[in-house]
């Protein structure tokens, strides 16, 4: 086998994992229960899968260019998965859909408790 060869193996290999990497995250967001683990699966597996399928896109088409698109294209998934999950847990916690039994350490109880000041 030639060095080609052996990129296209490890690209397909990657692109694999990826692509079973975001289905598990697919279905995690239909199956977990509540808001914390659904969270966790819209995040962690979904952006190493689509990082895992950049990779290989780089080494399949082994051109400069193409990385350079690729890696703004990781940067800001790294950028806004974190952000989106804080924002939507965020929410989640106002609106009391939390299950708070499961939390461990509540450091918004007070932020929930008083009002916002009114005026200016």
């Amino acid at each position: 086998m030639t060095a080609d060869n052996w990129l296209d193996l490890i690209a397909l290999i990657l692109i694999l994992i990826g692509a079973v990497l975001c289905l598990i995250a697919a279905i995690g967001l239909l199956r977990f229960r509540d808001v914390p683990t659904r969270l966790h699966a819209a995040t962690k597996p979904q952006v190493l899968g689509l990082i895992l399928i950049c990779i290989a896109v780089a080494l399949s088409l082994r051109s400069w260019p193409v990385v350079a698109f690729l890696v703004p294209i990781v940067l800001i998934q790294l950028a806004t998965a974190p952000l989106s999950a804080h924002m939507v847990g965020r929410q989640a916690y106002r609106n009391g859909t939390i299950e708070e039994t499961g939390l461990f350490v509540d450091e918004l109880a007070d932020s929930r408790r008083t009002p916002p000041a009114a005026g200016g």
